[in-house]
């Protein structure tokens, strides 16, 4: 039976190039709102975190109609380290919109996504968004988006996907890059006529594929997905399976079945192939599993998730401060919450190690974990990270190591400094090309020579520049390579700094306190551009004697300090130091938190 009344699209795209922005106008035009009623920028962005950093962190579903058809849209997260939410959710739908910005062009993660659509089969359309933007540059992006597709071994039916130029923050688009139509009903028109029906067996026995995992207090597990084959119907007996395992588990019930209807959930008695569904009511659900009529029990194939490359260690807050801040403190707790992301991100990895209060976890990239830390601590857990460390692999008896695709956007004059840092990174220039009054320079660079780069790239570029980065491949070992060429400042005594303490301090690099900071000893509080740590005593005050009042001396001013974020205090940390993080803090620390015992350990680690 071919699903006239019905599609399926995803939206993706490269983080920043107005995907969710031209949703909010999609649901607009497409009768989700009403007419007077008022709409916030990015209404797809519902987390806190979305919100504030402007981008989109988990993949969601929502719908329009256009005349008599209606439309499932999936917008899906544009950052590399959220890719594995791309890769998954691409299993529900049955064709693409492929966002460009029409002055950037294809960047490292279009290609990405390109790719495994591609890979899928799905039906493309090819959106050049932002044309409106005054450096557009749109026969140019229109020609790097098919030789990125000729690139990526695309089909002759692929190269032929229409394209649709629009401006999402207007609503509007046209199939001709010279004028803007009043509204997207050409982009609408496109989808109808290039994205075919399913062909769905609708008398089938039931078959749902589960592509995403929520979470809620009062029912559990909630699965969504979409209909394979036949109907499925709520309260009624199911069988679990999975295409990668043998288990089969039998007599669970579908209790709560739902549609997207706009960005509401509307329950419904029953929902037939080729519709997205949400539904709860089964245990143990986990993204990959198929739910089937008893009478038929056949688990369908998922796709092949791409496996982590970066690692760290959480484990419990074991400082002087511990306990003081977060309502999650124990091992257990720690445990259990880690744990239980796993229900929801199927990128992420968690591991027992030999120590009790210790983690491993797995990731795409800093910014993969940086979230889920940032996560955990609004939340009220108090724990304590390791430096990111890339993952290794041992290909024919050769030790392998990440590679990224580097892409950086950067004024004519500044490309000097970006040059020599990815060579000091054991990088390859693998392209360069002008793009306007700017270059872009396209390099392969181990992941670990990434880590702590951004904040130096924003500082050599001025503020000016743009990167990119999205995993590439495994490579040979590249080499030792340093991951910082400046020491800490830490702080010799526990106490609270005071601006006596702190304007000597000074002297010997920068701070990251001011004064009235509680600190521990062990605590890193500065930084200096020496290679070695500095024990600096920032609790110290100036002591009365019988010749001068501890008033009487001018007053001391002090250099202002800038408060790092999570990212930056991960792209800090020395191999042996720790973040400690709490719903109100981020604290840098040495592992070893007693100078004398610190030093002994330096010694014989020089000595081995």
């Amino acid at each position: 039976m071919l699903r006239e009344d019905l599609r399926n699209v995803a939206i993706i795209a490269h983080v920043d190039h107005g995907k969710t922005t031209l949703v909010n106008e999609m649901l607009a035009q497409g009768g989700v709102f009403r007419d007077n009623q008022q709409v916030q920028d990015r209404v797809m962005d519902s987390g806190d975190l979305e919100r504030e950093r402007g981008i989109t962190i988990l993949a969601k579903n929502t719908s329009a109609h256009y005349k008599g058809v209606k439309i499932n849209i999936v917008d899906t997260p544009g950052h590399a380290d959220f890719s594995g939410e791309v890769e998954r959710v691409l299993k529900m739908v049955n064709g693409a919109l492929i966002l460009v910005d029409a002055a950037e062009g294809p960047l490292p993660q279009t290609r990405f996504v390109m790719q495994k659509a591609l890979q899928l089969g799905l039906k493309l359309i090819i959106v050049i968004n932002k044309v409106d933007r005054p450096d557009a540059r749109i026969d140019e992006v229109v020609e790097e988006m098919q030789l990125l597709m000729m690139d990526l071994d695309a089909t002759d039916e692929q190269l032929e996907s229409p394209i649709v130029y629009c401006c999402g923050r207007q609503g509007t688009a046209s199939l001709t890059p010279d004028k803007q139509e009043e509204n997207l009903n050409p982009l609408f028109d496109t989808i109808l006529e290039t994205i075919p029906p399913m062909d769905m067996d609708v008398d089938g026995a039931g078959q749902l594929l589960v592509s995403c995992i929520d979470y809620n207090e009062f029912v559990g597990r909630i699965g969504i997905g979409r209909i394979e084959r036949g109907v499925i119907r709520a309260n009624e007996p199911v069988s679990v399976c999975n295409f990668n395992e043998p288990k089969v588990r039998t007599n669970q019930r579908i209790v709560n079945l739902y549609q997207i209807e706009g960005l509401e959930r509307v329950p419904v008695q029953s929902a037939q192939a080729g519709d997205i569904v949400v539904f709860s009511g089964i245990d143990g659900l986990t993204i990959g599993d198929t739910v089937c009529e008893p009478s038929k029990v056949e688990p369908a194939e998922f796709v092949q998730i791409e496996e982590p490359t970066v690692e760290m260690t959480f484990s419990v807050n074991d400082s002087p401060f511990a306990g003081k801040e977060g309502k999650f403190v124990t091992s257990r707790q720690l445990r259990d919450r880690l744990y239980k992301e796993l229900l929801r991100d199927v990128s992420l990895r968690v591991n027992d190690t030999e120590y009790t209060d210790s983690f491993r976890v797995c990731g795409r990239g800093e910014m993969h974990l940086s979230i889920l830390i940032e996560t955990m601590r609004r939340e009220g857990y108090e724990f304590q990270v390791s430096t990111p460390k890339v993952l290794y692999k041992e290909i024919d008896g050769v030790r392998h190591e990440p590679i990224e695709r580097f892409v950086a956007d950067v004024p004519e004059d500044m490309t000097g400094p970006v040059f020599s840092a990815m060579g000091n990174r054991k990088g390859t220039l693998v392209h360069m090309n002008a793009v306007g009054n700017r270059m872009r320079l396209e390099f392969t660079v181990p992941s670990r020579g990434l880590f702590g780069y951004k904040s130096e790239f924003l500082t050599d570029t001025k503020g000016q520049g743009i990167m990119n980065t999205i995993f590439f491949e495994y490579e040979p070992y590249k080499g030792d390579m340093q991951r910082r060429n400046t020491g800490s400042l830490v702080a010799f005594e526990t106490g609270e700094a005071v601006t006596y303490g702190l304007f000597n301090a000074q002297g010997r690099g920068n701070l990251f306190i001011t004064p009235g900071t509680p600190v521990y000893q062990g605590m890193v509080v500065g930084y200096t551009n020496l290679a070695d740590d500095i024990n600096v005593n920032v609790c110290k005050t100036k002591h009365l004697t019988n010749t001068r009042s501890s008033s009487s001396d001018d007053a001391l001013t002090l250099v202002p300090v800038s408060k790092m974020s999570l990212e930056e205090c991960l792209e800090f940390i020395a191999d042996d130091e720790l973040l400690e993080v709490t719903p109100k803090s981020l604290r840098i620390r040495k592992r070893i938190l007693d100078s004398e015992l610190r030093a002994k350990a330096r010694f014989k680690e020089k000595n081995k």
